[in-house]
């Protein structure tokens, strides 16, 4: 783990130098037992976490991830560029607005 903490950037450096303890390394485990025992080309049942500010690791790739975005979990397969990228990047946590629609009133 040592190369891929070299290549993120300076804030997710900082949080695997201090060290990765209690939620997200129990996230971590969770990811573990849902691969295990799996066929080849198998996908592994999806994990539920409102850990949103975790740093996607190298171990994470081929998981399913159910991210809380305030309101319902958003599924997210991990794949390799999404390395070093947070969960909440990829569950949005607003509706995105759309011009030129009528509204009420």
């Amino acid at each position: 783990t040592d190369e891929f903490v070299e290549k993120v950037h300076c804030r997710a450096r900082r949080k695997f130098v201090r060290g990765i303890s209690g939620k997200p390394l129990g996230l971590l485990k969770r990811l573990r037992k849902s691969k295990q025992g799996l066929e080849e080309g198998e996908k592994p049942p999806a994990v539920k976490t409102h850990l949103r500010n975790m740093i996607i690791v190298p171990e994470m790739i081929g998981s399913n991830v159910l991210v809380y975005n305030g309101k319902t979990f958003n599924q997210v397969e991990i794949r390799p560029e999404m390395t070093g990228h947070y969960l909440g990047e990829f569950s949005i946590t607003y509706k995105p607005v759309r011009h030129g629609r009528p509204g009420i009133g």
